[in-house]
């Protein structure tokens, strides 16, 4: 169970798991305070300025937020400030929480910070590192992605949206395969909504173009839509219906 706790930082406020660990500051969020101990694992660019850190609780993932398109040339990482419960990291950090609580498989939130630049504000997020994962996605250029990891993979979004737990950006790098299961990260700008079979739908829809997009149907030729994504669908409907 997440004791949430909320600590001052220059600028901004840190909200973090005191169950995990019982003090978190400002340095936590930077790549260099890591690399310095020589606990900075990896590290990687793109939208999300993700690094891989060696915590006093654990492995962990550090995720700065970053806009994407057209519009990250203009606001680069900052965000309109309408009040610190709305801020993009405490936000996904209590839905991250709320669907651990109910016994989801997602990466277990373990500090967000935002930092105050008058009206806008940066923010970054660290979750627990899911251990010896790979992406859907790496699973499928390895050969690996055959109809029992479909079906799994459709049993797990069905876990989801049982709860109501809508995926802004379900895509095959957001679902990770490990010896022990499957489990789903990155909930940025996700939320717990009504039951309703239009977002379902359309939550599938996106994973299945996601899929594609990587080469689905190119690895496999017609296996793919005549019995993987098939496949996907049934287990996922079985799944839903309980």
């Amino acid at each position: 169970m997440t004791e949430q706790r909320v600590a001052e930082a220059a600028g901004g406020t840190i909200l973090f798991d005191a169950a995990r660990t019982p003090q978190v500051d400002s340095l936590w969020f930077s790549p260099a305070h890591w690399s310095e101990r020589d606990a900075l694992r990896s590290q990687a660019g793109g939208r999300g300025g993700v690094a891989v850190i060696e915590t006093p609780a654990g492995e962990a993932v550090l995720r700065h937020y970053r806009r994407g398109g057209m519009v990250a040339r203009i606001f680069g990482d900052r965000y309109l400030f309408t009040g610190w419960r709305r801020t993009r990291s405490v936000r996904e950090f209590r839905l991250l929480a709320e669907l651990e609580r109910r016994g989801l498989p997602v990466s277990p939130p373990l500090a967000s910070r935002y930092v105050r630049y008058w009206l806008r504000y940066s923010a970054d997020l660290i979750t627990l590192r899911i251990p010896e994962a790979a992406t859907l996605a790496e699973r499928l250029n390895d050969g690996a992605f055959n109809a029992t990891l479909a079906g799994k993979v459709g049993e797990l979004i069905a876990r989801f949206h049982r709860e109501g737990a809508w995926h802004a950006d379900l895509n095959a790098h957001n679902i990770l395969v490990n010896p022990q299961g499957l489990y789903l990260i990155d909930f940025d700008r996700g939320r717990l909504r009504r039951p309703s079979a239009h977002w379902r739908r359309a939550n599938l829809a996106r994973l299945k173009r996601s899929l594609i997009k990587v080469g689905a149907r190119d690895a496999g030729g017609d296996t793919f839509d005549a019995e993987l994504w098939p496949a996907l669908i049934d287990h996922y409907e079985r799944s839903l219906k309980g």
